[in-house]
């Protein structure tokens, strides 16, 4: 297999965008690393740290090898940083990049294959005596294997993709009568559509993981751990460090174990082993491996004060671990770090409607400051930020830091407050009702907690909602000097008697006429631009006399087929209406004008970061009328996907 030898990083290309693509050119540029980014269109934000910048085919081109492989050819890279998702956990990029005698930063080839499928790195923890949950032990795209399962153990199950991750591929099952559809899906999110199971372990767990950090010749060594219990859909949304287990004792043999797994394969570079621990009982069962940079690596960064990023760029180029900053960490586990640090993911979704994907444009944003307060985020002042389906939701990350408990919680809310993004829906209101919550300030959160309070955190982050934003209508003196800055609509000051000529110049015309439109505003209705916009106007055309005119504008810029005839609105008080419940693209259409479909029935397929949904019908009948959004197209939440009626479909019965 092939292997390559640590050596002096001179061009990084950092495979990612976002918030961690900037993290990572940030600690190569302290390296005087040059650094190249890879960038889609309407998805630039993160090239601008970057000293090279490189326009990639389409959103899918991140996960295409080949199209990685001659950039780096072309450029002449040294080095490749995937971050986290994406080609992070491929064993066949960190092997062909190889052959070409290019570093790919973490693990390497071996490691991923023995620790990234599920199944294997389960194995490994058994060789390693350490304790695992009842599970199957070779992988299935069956839905009668599961069920023999289940006959076995008992429920509840859970069910993975054996190569799953953010949360996808991943099912509990607590009843017989759901396990066939809940399999089925699971199989379908899985991109070998093989999936494994093993026994739940719920009731009084906690999610609690370990850093590791090898230096490839079997020395390993530990950075604390972290908490990760608050999930929606198998995705956290607030992580901790360290543990909120008070007992160190109880923490101590969960970090042993990872760091036994670790050496036995003499892991390279950073990896985070995965565990449910149970508190009160003190048992604890070896859950994954993620064998790379984590998205809460920042948690573990603020208690360590360490350059997590950093330290793994020097890692491979063959530093020992005192070169690579990680001297004087303390090695037992009993002995917690001073400083309390929580990561809050500010995510561009709705969780009053399933967390779906809130698509649009970020019109306006303002982030918390202060002593122990970090902001990771590719959104900047001036540059357009538009949030679309193509990619993960995760806009920022909120990091509060301080040296006692009672005093992160106290900073993380006052962090929240001080958060305004607008333009979409965000999870800011519920995360400030999470933090807010007597279960959170006393450190009594498990992995069933978000579930089981959900409907009071809405109730609560409602209220949080409501509240007045400190800084509505504001806007920082950089904005207010950068004339492409996208502003709140009080922040845009229009008076009547302003006006405007407009010059409208043909580009198929070889002479075109130049002879300018002229706009006046009479009075102004409704000023929330760019969203909306309304006034009375006067209206001259060349060579015309002016026209009064009620102008409404309504924004259109990331839904424009939602309100065009062919992608009409849905309503959901028409009964005949199947309206899609979420944003995303459109995967597949599965029925046609004439067929007759039951309930339940699947319409189409919207996919919605990386989750293929099916939009279902809500009655049986006709089918009468078509969405004529095309496969792959941008579809709005609230678009009509079908129109299904009733008489129609009984007579033609």
């Amino acid at each position: 297999m092939a292997s390559i030898r640590p050596r002096l990083i001179k061009r990084l290309l950092v495979a990612n965008r976002g918030e961690i693509a900037v993290r990572i050119l940030s600690s190569a540029r302290e390296l005087d690393i040059e650094t190249f980014a890879l960038y889609t269109e309407n998805d630039i934000n993160h090239t601008f740290n970057a000293a090279h910048a490189i326009r990639l085919r389409s959103p899918a081109s991140y996960m295409d090898i080949d199209e990685l492989l001659d950039i780096v050819k072309q450029q002449n890279i040294d080095a490749v940083h995937p971050g986290y998702g994406f080609l992070s956990e491929s064993p066949e990029l960190a092997r062909r990049m190889a052959e070409i005698d290019v570093i790919v930063v973490g693990p390497g080839s071996d490691n991923l294959e023995r620790t990234g499928d599920k199944l294997r790195a389960r194995l490994l923890a058994v060789e390693c005596q350490v304790p695992v949950l009842p599970a199957l032990t070779e992988p299935t795209g069956r839905v009668d294997a599961i069920q023999l399962f289940v006959e076995k153990v008992g429920l509840p199950v859970m069910v993975k993709a054996v190569d799953g991750g953010g949360g996808r591929g991943i099912r509990l099952i607590h009843t017989l009568e759901d396990l066939p559809s809940l399999v089925e899906r699971a199989i379908a999110e899985s991109p070998s559509r093989m999936v494994f199971a093993e026994k739940a372990a719920i009731d009084g767990f906690r999610h609690v993981e370990v850093q590791i950090m090898g230096d490839g010749q079997g020395k390993i060594m530990h950075l604390w751990e972290r908490e990760c219990s608050i999930q929606r859909r198998y995705q956290k949304i607030v992580e901790l460090a360290p543990s909120t287990v008070v007992n160190r004792k109880v923490v101590k043999p969960v970090v042993e174990a990872a760091v036994r797994m670790a050496r036995k394969i003499k892991y390279t570079s950073l990896g985070t082993f995965e565990f449910l621990l149970n508190p009160k009982t003190t048992e604890f069962f070896f859950l994954e491996i993620n064998p790379r940079l984590q998205v809460e690596h920042t948690i573990t960064e603020a208690i360590c004060s360490v350059d997590i990023v950093k330290a793994q760029l020097r890692l491979a180029q063959g530093a020992s671990f005192d070169e690579a900053g990680l001297a004087g960490l303390p090695e037992d586990p009993l002995s917690p770090p001073l400083m309390h640090s929580i990561q809050l993911r500010i995510t561009a979704e709705d969780p009053e409607k399933t967390y779906s994907l809130s698509i649009g444009k970020i019109q306006s944003f303002r982030f918390p400051s202060g002593n122990g307060i970090r902001v990771d985020t590719a959104l900047i002042h001036g540059v357009p930020a538009v949030v679309s389906s193509d990619f993960d939701s995760v806009i920022a990350k909120v990091i509060v830091t301080a040296r006692t408990w009672q005093d992160v919680v106290s900073k993380a809310r006052r962090a929240l407050a001080d958060t305004s993004i607008v333009g979409i829906t965000t999870n800011i209101a519920l995360l400030r009702a999470i933090v807010d919550h007597a279960d959170f300030r006393t450190g009594m959160c498990d992995t069933q907690w978000l579930e089981a309070k959900h409907d009071e955190l809405l109730e609560q982050s409602r209220t949080h909602s409501q509240l007045p934003d400190p800084f509505h209508g504001l806007v920082s003196p950089q904005q207010s000097n950068e004339s492409n800055t996208a502003v709140s609509g009080a922040s845009l000051m229009f008076r009547k008697d302003d006006a405007w000529s407009i010059a409208l110049r043909p580009q198929s015309s070889a002479t075109p006429n130049t002879r300018p439109h002229h706009l006046q505003l009479a009075k102004v209705i409704r000023n929330d631009f760019p969203t909306n916009f309304a006034a009375d106007i006067m209206f001259t055309a060349p060579g015309s006399t002016p026209q009064a005119f009620r102008m409404d504008m309504q924004s259109t810029s990331t839904s424009a087929s939602a309100t065009s005839s062919q992608h009409r609105q849905g309503s959901r008080s028409d009964g005949s209406h199947v309206v899609l419940p979420i944003s995303g693209k459109l995967v597949e259409v599965l029925v046609d004008v004439g067929d007759v479909v039951k309930k339940d029935d699947a319409i189409c397929v919207v996919k919605q970061m990386k989750m293929e949904i099916e939009i279902r019908s809500h009655k049986a009948g006709l089918v009468t009328w078509l969405t004529e959004a095309e496969d792959d197209e941008d579809v709005a939440e609230g678009m009509l996907a079908a129109v299904v009626e009733d008489e129609k479909a009984q007579a033609k019965l």
